[in-house]
């Protein structure tokens, strides 16, 4: 966020702000104890992983996730030798590309220690995604108390970069979408308090803007929209995509949605590792869309209707919320997400001139990662021919 010169990174983000519900309710919970270890491997995959190597230098938490694994990839491609990578499990991918894999948690101290041992510049990637408050512990644990071990490890290891994934949502939502939000908008604390995601990524904002400071650090928080695209094996994105393919969306919400190929927010990530400038945010997106016209589109590419039915949008969360309760009474799984539905009256539309700038943000046609999305998802979760695609 830009301010007038001479303003500290901290202040330009400071607001005046008590303690929420949220943060005392979420504020405790430990995990079990865990020792970090370098990952053992066997056969061909142990004479790859032991082959000699720069010692690392860049660090990559997070990097088995959506935005993480794309990450790691593109630089393993260009060459890059010097990767550690951190993560709680390592899969046999990671290992076969070569990096140096630290299986270990972000809450544990001694473990992050040992993952910024070394380390001049860090990706921090690693979180928590959900729309359900019963996960509110959790992601504040990963998003805000990680982050602040992170940053404090990585002050004292003489870290230099710390380039962070937040989200568009700490910025960029309005409740009528005639305000296209930049970096300079005033985070809209009234709306992104209301779902515990979008406030653990706020304070980790702050959180991180608090302990990494100091001569000759560097700190950049990314801001991308919905990530859409290839590799999702988690669904932790792409499950609206799928949901249309699935046939489970039967009205549309009222809002808007912006989104950003993964595939660019990663390369995008690594140009802010070079040029991006400490304590500024940056916002990633490649359209902004109503829901009515993002579900047009998904129609065209899959042949499959869009809803045409569009419901006041206090009818379609009190219905939501009427329909999960009675499942969850039951101890059934319930077939909708309240917290999703709500979420989709809002419009995430944003400006992402700054990143465009400053870093040369170019993203692709919206209508290509629309298409690529669609076909990763037929293919892995739709029995592959379940559906026909065309552009």
């Amino acid at each position: 966020m830009e301010t007038s010169k001479g303003a500290s990174p901290h202040r330009r983000f400071s607001l005046t702000l008590r303690k929420s519900q949220f943060e005392r309710m979420a504020s405790k919970k430990q995990p079990t104890k865990r020792t970090a270890r370098i990952t053992p491997v066997t056969g061909s995959r142990r004479r790859a992983a032991i082959e000699k190597r720069p010692r690392p230098t860049t660090l990559i938490t997070g990097a088995t996730g959506y935005l993480g694994s794309h990450l790691v990839r593109q630089l393993v491609e260009d060459g890059t030798k010097d990767l550690r990578v951190m993560a709680t499990s390592i899969p046999d991918w990671l290992v076969d590309l070569g990096v140096e894999t630290l299986e270990g948690s972000i809450l544990k101290p001694a473990e992050v220690e040992r993952a910024v041992d070394g380390i001049k510049e860090i990706y921090h990637l690693a979180g928590r995604v959900s729309r359900e408050r019963e996960h509110a512990r959790e992601m504040y644990a990963v998003h805000v108390e990680g982050t602040r071990l992170l940053c404090d490890a990585a002050k004292r290891a003489g870290v230099k970069t710390v380039v962070m994934s937040s989200t568009s949502g700490t910025i960029a939502v309005t409740t009528d979408g005639d305000a296209i939000p930049d970096e300079l908008y005033q985070p809209p604390l009234d709306i992104i308090t209301r779902w515990p995601y979008y406030a653990s990524k706020f304070y980790q904002e702050m959180a991180a803007l608090e302990r990494f400071q100091g001569k000759g650090m560097r700190l950049v928080i990314m801001n991308p929209s919905l990530l859409l695209g290839p590799g999702d094996d988690r669904l932790s994105s792409t499950k609206v995509v799928l949901d249309f393919m699935a046939r489970k969306i039967s009205a549309v919400p009222t809002g808007g949605l912006s989104f950003v190929d993964v595939r660019d927010a990663a390369r995008t990530f690594r140009v802010a590792m070079k040029k991006g400038r400490h304590g500024e945010r940056y916002l990633l997106g490649a359209a902004n869309w109503t829901f009515e016209r993002f579900f047009g589109r998904l129609e065209r590419l899959t042949k499959i209707s869009a809803p045409k039915l569009a419901l006041p949008s206090k009818f379609m969360v009190a219905g939501a919320k009427l329909v999960d309760s009675f499942f969850k009474q039951w101890d059934f799984a319930s077939p909708v997400e309240p917290g999703a539905i709500e979420m989709a009256q809002y419009f995430w539309y944003l400006n992402c001139a700054k990143a465009s700038r400053e870093l040369g943000f170019r993203p692709r046609d919206p209508g290509e990662t629309l298409h690529d999305t669609v076909v990763y998802l037929r293919e892995n979760f739709l029995g592959g021919d379940a559906f026909g695609v065309r552009r």
